[in-house]
């Protein structure tokens, strides 16, 4: 329950200021895809730190390593709040992506060592769920505030609500009993390089890293441009009502342990693939020029997401070596998080350039990659 919390805590800062973009692209005079560089930075420190973090919780302990990372992203969360320059806005928030990295770079590794291999995907399942609760409370906690009162203070009380997240988790998350700190550095022939090493020749690693690589820009992409999309003709909907979408979150917070709950029955490989085949069919469904359309695309779409990272990210720390599962759990969210900024901006030049239409293709084509990665590697041997 303390790991629930502390997704709550780290993805509400992480993307607070996505519900806002309309209104930060007004202030300061830019486009979809620079005001979209809030949400990018915060994700590209996240997927720079998840290494080192790794390396720190190696050392200092997995709750300790979390610990410093949530508090130190809240203090840097209420000081980006408040900058009136969109340079150090874009800083701050890179600094406070890299200490929001502590929780996803140590959780499913944390995980994978203190629950029983078989019951992980469950597990993991409950995580992405407080991950799933977090981004939506970010979100429409700072969307209605920001309207009223102004996107800063859309951000500020996004803060205050992680702080109280924070105290819960410290509160709640049991101590480590499955890892001893420092141990990595009592085996010969374990340094941090060959352990990375274990991985990247991995051929189901480096599919599992695509997954969260491709998915998550996919998905990050969808909720930065479809605000802009919305508010323009032929629906011409209000920020308030737009805000409202990111209730489509909610999706996620049922399919996310829901999915994990039947990869521990029916396998993971082909919960993956259904859930990867589920978000590109609600990416088509967005297509559609019709509000209620796109609604159900958007749910669907989340849903469908959020099962296939369940499944992913759980799958990634059990297939590695006991020894490298720190270091697997954080490629695994290097690659979602550097496509999570990298598409996150990269796709905004498709909505602004090309139209929307463009763009939806372009998420249901990496999907299909996606798809086709999962199935060269990920698919168990046939039994003769």
């Amino acid at each position: 329950m303390g790991l629930f919390f502390g997704g709550v805590a780290t993805f509400a800062q992480l993307y607070a200021t996505q519900a806002l973009l309309p209104q930060i692209a007004a202030d300061t005079g830019s486009d979809p895809a620079t005001a979209a560089l809030t949400v990018s930075a915060s994700t590209l420190g996240l997927a720079v730190a998840v290494l080192p973090w790794s390396l720190v919780a190696d050392r200092l302990g997995r709750v300790p390593a979390m610990a410093w990372g949530v508090i130190a992203a809240t203090l840097l969360g209420a000081a980006a709040a408040f900058s009136q320059d969109i340079t150090v806005l874009l800083a701050l928030r890179l600094l406070e992506g890299a200490s929001l990295g502590a929780v996803p770079a140590v959780a499913l590794a944390y995980l994978s060592e203190e629950v029983a291999p078989r019951h992980v995907a469950a597990a993991a399942g409950a995580y992405i769920a407080g991950t799933t609760v977090g981004g939506l409370s970010g979100r429409l906690v700072s969307g209605p505030i920001g309207e009223v009162a102004g996107w800063r203070w859309g951000v500020a009380s996004v803060i205050l609500l992680c702080a109280v997240a924070a105290a819960i988790f410290l509160l709640l998350v049991p101590a480590a009993r499955g890892f001893v700190p420092g141990r990595m550095r009592a085996r010969p022939g374990q340094s941090v390089m060959s352990r990375l090493r274990v991985n990247l020749r991995s051929p189901t690693q480096l599919a599992l890293y695509a997954q969260g690589f491709l998915l998550m820009g996919a998905f990050v992409a969808v909720y930065n441009y479809l605000g802009f999309h919305l508010t323009e003709p032929p629906f011409a909907l209000s920020p308030a009502v737009v805000t409202l979408l990111f209730l489509a979150y909610l999706a996620g917070t049922v399919s996310s342990p829901r999915a994990g709950a039947v990869a521990v029955r029916r396998g993971r490989f082909p919960v993956l693939l259904a859930s990867v085949a589920i978000t590109a069919v609600g990416a088509a469904l967005m297509a559609v020029p019709s509000t209620i359309v796109v609604i159900v695309g958007l749910v669907v779409f989340t849903a469908g997401f959020f099962a296939a990272h369940s499944v992913a990210s759980g799958w990634t720390p059990v297939a590695a070596e006991p020894d490298a599962r720190a270091q697997a759990s954080s490629l695994y969210y290097l690659g979602y998080y550097g496509g999570s900024s990298l598409f996150g901006w990269l796709l905004g030049g498709v909505f602004t350039t090309i139209g929307w239409t463009w763009f939806v293709g372009s998420v249901i084509a990496m999907c299909a990659i996606a798809a086709m990665l999962a199935w060269a590697a990920l698919r168990p041997p046939r039994v003769s």
